[in-house]
């Protein structure tokens, strides 16, 4: 046994077995019915499945949509990346997992490269999306206790949060997305509320123009982050609260905060000058089991429920569920 420091479990250790049973494909689909989205095709329509089920004792946490149908899932346990397809529900371990490289977010970019934040790692891992291979390992900190969380890919840079310290991690990227040197890493110290501590950063978008926004879990609240020099400021939502905020996902002006033991998606519209939000409604659904994060695909919301409120097992079952993203 070993003790494993989980994220959203607000820096409880939970013991739980250090080598677990990754199978290669994903159990059978569940909920493919007459709810479900179609894809007209030359011959046939397409059914997507409602729910995917993911191979037990995974413990996910991340999770991405990259080129097409195809979703990733990263493992907070053993670091394991997990690949399916939207369309079939299908799916099995990219990147088999190794003891002590557990990951929390995942980022797929224009290159169709999958990024990670390599939580209690201190740093992040590049991979080729198709074939699993490790393109690149950046180190951040070797400070104890720090929280590599989530990240975001920008076209000059991808930017990381730490849960632990006021900072955020910056991957300056070349001409073309070049992956850089390791020399070439910096860290941005924050000032503001987004420095307060214990206030634990998670989830991270950009805005429209160009400022950062981060979800700060345990005060329950979003800032607003200037990436040139780390000032930051409260972001307005209307005395709305969100706490246990974990990712968050934007498409245009719609931004979705997904809270974890809350079981809510918080869904905002973003005001003209992105100093602001309005809450437009929330998502609930009872196949929410403690969401992680999520990503957007046509008029729908995946989310990865990541089950922080139970110890995990071998036979623990996770698994992602589609909701609808429309308002």
């Amino acid at each position: 046994m070993v003790a494993l420091l989980r994220r959203n479990s607000i820096m409880v250790l939970v013991p739980v077995l250090a080598a677990v049973g990754l199978v290669a494909p994903s159990p059978a689909i569940a909920d493919a019915g007459a709810s479900s989205p179609r894809v007209a095709g030359p011959s046939h329509r397409t059914y997507f499945p409602s729910r995917i089920a993911l191979p037990d004792g995974f413990t996910p946490e991340g999770l991405t949509i990259g080129r097409g149908t195809t979703v990733y899932v990263g493992s907070i346990l053993d670091g394991a990346i997990w690949r399916g397809d939207l369309r079939t529900g299908r799916g099995a371990v990219l990147v088999p997992g190794v003891p002590g490289t557990d990951k929390a977010g995942l980022k797929v970019d224009a290159q169709d490269r999958l990024w990670t934040a390599d939580f209690s790692g201190g740093g992040a891992s590049v991979y080729h999306a198709r074939t699993g291979a490790l393109l690149a390992r950046y180190r951040f900190t070797d400070q104890p206790g720090s929280l590599v969380n989530d990240l975001v890919i920008t076209p000059r840079a991808v930017y990381f949060t730490d849960s632990t310290r006021p900072v955020l991690y910056v991957v300056p990227l070349g001409p073309r997305g070049r992956l850089p040197a390791g020399s070439a890493v910096r860290t941005l110290a924050l000032s503001g509320p987004a420095a307060e501590p214990d206030a634990f950063a998670n989830g991270i978008v950009t805005l429209p123009d160009g400022d950062l926004l981060v979800a700060q879990m345990l005060a329950g609240r979003l800032v607003r982050i200037d990436p040139a020099t780390g000032a930051s400021r409260a972001f307005d939502l209307g005395g709305y609260s969100v706490t246990r905020a974990d990712g968050l996902v934007r498409r245009g002006r719609t931004l979705y905060v997904i809270r974890n033991l809350t079981n809510v998606v918080a869904v905002f519209r973003l005001s003209p000058g992105y100093d602001s939000a309005t809450l437009v409604r929330e998502i609930t659904d009872v196949r929410l089991r403690v969401p992680a994060t999520g990503d957007l695909f046509g008029p729908w919301l995946y989310v990865v429920n990541g089950r922080f409120d139970v110890e995990p097992t071998p036979s623990t079952d996770y698994d992602i569920v589609r909701l609808p993203a429309w308002q």
